[in-house]
């Protein structure tokens, strides 16, 4: 896409700040990064949103927006680096949520533009910088790909049994047990299709073709939002944690309304799902990053266990660190190698590139989805039923725009609040290698006698990905940081979430992400933020800092200690922008239950407002989880569509 010169200018202008570089190539601009940034954004489907950005680069270069900004009536260009970034530093420190929201979306969108662009060479000096290896290209000998969806140019209609909107965990589940029940199935994918012959190892592949693009922000900038995007939809790029639904959460659930959460019937679910994506413990050799969690966990004497993963003949060492990224040797079990293969010899249609805009009703009943195709051409399904699976944020979205007004639509959204506490070694790490995720610890996950609380994992830190949760304090300090990044390990803190944002949507049909994290759950983030700090002293690190804002951290031995860092992390507290979170696990907005009064579908999955219309994803859950969602997701989905076979047969 075509940007004026204006915008590349302005971007340019603030892409420096953040990363100069230490030399001329080396500088974001350099790199191209201002272009990669405005293609992503405009990428965003919310028009207004669009015009914001605009409007912001537009003046951002003028003395109103200077006074503005940094209180003096200075254009941004005529300032010094070290006043640019006092600028900057400003925003990300001021009293005003709407500045720090500001500065957070301008950090992260270009911090991860920036480490993931190759530049004119095809291969950045920033890699060589960090120690990072460079994308390791599409590999020699991928397999065929083992589907074949279909794509419409044209205005078309098509008749099914049942149309599935979304292909990833609910959607490829449901799809995969609807068409084993002899039913004629339609799946609706608004990305594309992407397999092993894709995958390159390059977060800017990745990350353009493979994630969502909006939202990626909650409005208050409390948290960054990161969903999979395409055939198979999160399961192509998330980790392969694979734990089932833990019985606490089930009785809980069950207590919502939705009783067989409690019973057999779910357990039966969960069992299929375990067994089709063939989830084991063999492969849980322990990359660096997961050996320090696990030497830290045992010399404390907390819990410490292998990770279940859904992957057959997985590398488990550099493949694996890019697991994020799409797997090149098809290890990993996800929708498109499993539900959605199996679905696709039964007879079901895929369609990709067709993006469902509402439900369509006949004799008071769901009967189809109208979509537009990325050709902007009219696809109609007619269905006998219709399956929402778009996810916990567009799968709302999807019951407003079809004219559905159940009070609950959109509510108790549920994020499992994610930082990390970064723990320096002076051994080498390198933690974008070894398996994403072979260790956890459940120490804490009741903190308040509720089943409530954190659990321990790690994650694989790749360049781009990493730059983003390393806090920005000034561009040589981040650089330092980044030049550092083969010492760091992260412990990774997950929130099991009590309170709740929402999904609203708003006049152009896009959904938008309310989300503040409560006092009570800040509470337990922060105790999970203080005790990874134990974990990782325990394992011997020589250095302990926050993702917050504000520098946050302590040297064992050295300087400060527990005690001191955790009155700092409070002092430096977790209002929006104050501390990096991230929402891997998006959940809610359209909870199953025993009434309408306060969920937005019943035992069946079925929503209150209209028959025929099933949910089958992440918006069933009604409450978070508490541990990764993929296993829990697949076995309401393969349990909502027995259900509705069974009442279409």
């Amino acid at each position: 896409m075509e940007h004026n010169a204006r915008q590349i200018a302005a971007a340019s202008l603030i892409a420096d700040t953040f990363v100069p570089g230490r030399t001329p190539a080396m500088a974001a601009s350099a790199l191209g990064v201002p272009e990669i940034m405005l293609d992503l954004a405009y990428r965003n489907p919310r028009a207004g949103e669009r015009r914001q950005l605009e409007l912001l680069l537009k003046g951002f270069d003028s003395r109103t927006l200077g006074l503005l900004l940094g209180g003096r009536p200075r254009k941004f260009s005529s300032l010094s680096q070290s006043e640019r970034e006092g600028v900057l530093l400003s925003l990300a420190n001021s009293r005003l949520p709407q500045k720090r929201a500001l500065f957070t979306a301008l950090r992260f969108g270009l911090m991860v533009a920036t480490y993931s662009a190759p530049g004119p060479t095809g291969h950045s000096p920033l890699w060589d910088e960090v120690g990072y290896a460079p994308p390791f290209g599409v590999h020699p000998d991928a397999p065929e790909r083992p589907l074949s969806p279909l794509r419409f140019e044209k205005d078309t209609e098509l008749t099914a049994d049942v149309v599935v909107v979304g292909s990833g965990a609910g959607g490829g589940t449901a799809a995969g047990v609807l068409a084993a029940a002899g039913l004629d199935v339609v799946v609706l994918e608004a990305g594309e299709y992407h397999d092993d012959a894709d995958f390159d190892g390059s977060e800017l592949t990745a990350f353009s073709n493979f994630y969502a693009v909006a939202p990626q922000m909650s409005v208050e900038g409390q948290m960054a939002l990161m969903a999979g995007y395409g055939v198979g939809g999160g399961t192509v790029v998330n980790y392969t944690t694979s734990f089932r639904t833990p019985d606490d959460v089930r009785a809980e659930w069950a207590g919502i309304g939705a009783r067989q959460f409690a019973e057999q019937e779910y357990t039966d679910s969960l069992d299929a799902v375990y067994t089709r994506l063939g989830v084991n413990t063999d492969h849980d050799r322990a990359g660096q990053r997961d050996a320090l969690l696990q030497r830290g966990l045992e010399k404390l004497g907390w819990h410490v266990e292998a990770m279940p993963r859904n992957v057959i003949g997985c590398e488990q060492d550099v493949e694996c660190g890019r697991c994020g990224l799409g797997c090149r040797i098809g290890a990993k079990q996800s929708t498109a190698k499993t539900w959605l293969v199996d679905a696709a010899q039964a007879g079901a249609r895929i369609v990709v590139g067709a993006r469902a805009m509402r439900v369509t009703t006949a004799q008071g009943r769901a009967s189809g989805v109208v979509a537009v195709t990325a050709s902007g051409h009219r696809l109609v399904v007619r269905s006998r039923a219709v399956v929402a699976a778009g996810g916990a944020v567009q799968t709302p979205a999807l019951l407003r725009r079809s004219g559905l007004g159940n009070a609950n639509i959109g509510k108790y959204l549920r994020l499992h609040p994610a930082t990390a506490v970064w723990a320096r070694f002076d051994e080498d790490v390198l933690p974008w290698t070894g398996p994403p995720q072979s260790r956890f610890s459940k120490e804490h996950r009741d903190l308040d006698g509720k089943g409530y609380g954190v659990i321990y994992e790690t994650a694989p830190i790749t360049a781009a990905f990493g730059s983003a949760f390393v806090p920005w304090h000034g561009a040589d300090a981040h650089a330092a940081r980044m030049r550092d990044l083969r010492h760091l390990a992260p412990v990774v803190v997950i929130d099991r979430d009590r309170d709740s944002g929402q999904v609203k949507v708003g006049k152009d049909g896009e959904p938008v992400v309310s989300y503040r994290i409560s006092e009570y759950d800040a509470a337990h983030l922060h105790r999970g933020i203080v005790n990874a700090a134990r974990i990782a002293e325990a394992a011997g690190a020589v250095e302990v800092f926050t993702t917050h804002q504000r520098p946050v951290g302590f040297e064992p031995g050295r300087r400060g200690s527990i005690e001191t860092f955790a009155a700092d992390a409070a002092a430096a507290g977790y209002r929006p922008s104050r501390v990096g979170l991230a929402a891997l696990h998006i959940m809610g907005t359209a909870r199953m239950g025993g009434s309408p009064a306060d969920s937005a579908t019943n035992p069946d999955g079925e929503t209150w407002d209209l028959p025929g219309l099933v949910v089958a994803d992440g918006s069933s859950f009604p409450t978070s989880s508490g541990v990764n969602p993929m296993i829990s997701i697949e076995a309401i989905a393969h349990m909502n569509a027995r259900r509705l076979a069974s009442r279409l047969a």
